[in-house]
């Protein structure tokens, strides 16, 4: 399983037992390798001499922590790591754990952001932070937003299972070229066009879609089965905000996303 980080940091003022720090070396080691490993590469990768790894790892296996193939010699996590890993994982809230994020991500950003979540009837704005000077926009908490027509929607749209997004996304397709919006695709293969550069992009966007003046972006989180769980979202004055892909607003979604994704489980 990924290794979590702390949430909260421990002051390196207080004491602690070096042993165990040290020999925790070992097991980000492992979890950062693609499989099994030999006793040199695993001590190297840790920084220590084999003969001191070995004394590690034979503790390790005593608590399950560890095992060794007895055909290969090699070392793995073991069945503890794995009970670890999934106790951390179900008592993760990606949401909380997003929230707790939002005031650093909106300072860097400058811009309003939220978080959106999948419901019954689509993405569904679950929280919603402005800077002091941010352009009114007219969206509330539980608004539910349109597939083809925000950054949000577009996202999800984009990468969740086609099962789950399916039947919304062909409602919303049969109401195209009816009323044409900027930014809305007239068609099933221009809607289709717009996911692929989602998908390549890694980020939904609008410009004057949704809201007239109002421009988007959204990038999706991931969590441990490698599903999207949610969706950042940042918005605000066309007139100010960078939509480009490699622009500031889209770099800034990027990493916050993949540093969530990455402490919910993601390899992502």
């Amino acid at each position: 399983m990924p290794t979590k980080k702390a949430l909260v940091a421990v002051p390196k003022s207080q004491a602690g037992i070096q042993s165990v720090e040290v020999g925790f070396a070992l097991l980000d080691a492992l979890t950062q390798a693609p499989g099994a490993m030999m006793l040199r590469d695993l001590a190297q990768a840790a920084g220590m001499s084999p003969a001191k790894a070995h004394r590690y790892l034979v503790s390790y296996q005593r608590l399950g922590l560890v095992q060794q193939d007895g055909s290969s010699t090699r070392y793995d996590l073991g069945p503890a790591a794995l009970k670890l890993g999934l106790a951390t994982l179900s008592r993760l809230d990606a949401v909380a754990l997003a929230r707790s994020r939002m005031d650093a991500l909106m300072d860097q950003i400058g811009h309003t952001v939220a978080i959106a979540v999948w419901g019954n009837h689509g993405p569904v704005i679950v929280h919603w932070q402005e800077p002091a000077r941010a352009v009114t926009v007219n969206l509330r908490l539980g608004d539910v937003m349109p597939l083809l027509g925000s950054a949000t929607g577009r996202c999800f749209a984009a990468f969740a299972p086609s099962a789950l997004v399916q039947p919304l996304l062909k409602a919303e397709m049969a109401q195209l070229g009816k009323a044409v919006r900027t930014g809305m695709p007239r068609n099933p293969s221009e809607a289709q066009i717009i996911l692929e550069e989602t998908r390549k992009q890694g980020l939904g966007r609008v410009v004057d879609t949704l809201l007239p003046g109002i421009s988007g972006l959204a990038a999706p989180v991931w969590d441990a089965g490698e599903r999207i769980c949610l969706s950042l979202v940042s918005l605000g004055s066309s007139a100010s905000f960078d939509a480009e892909y490699k622009g500031r607003v889209a770099k800034a979604l990027r990493q916050f996303s993949a540093q969530l994704s990455s402490e919910l489980g993601s390899k992502q």
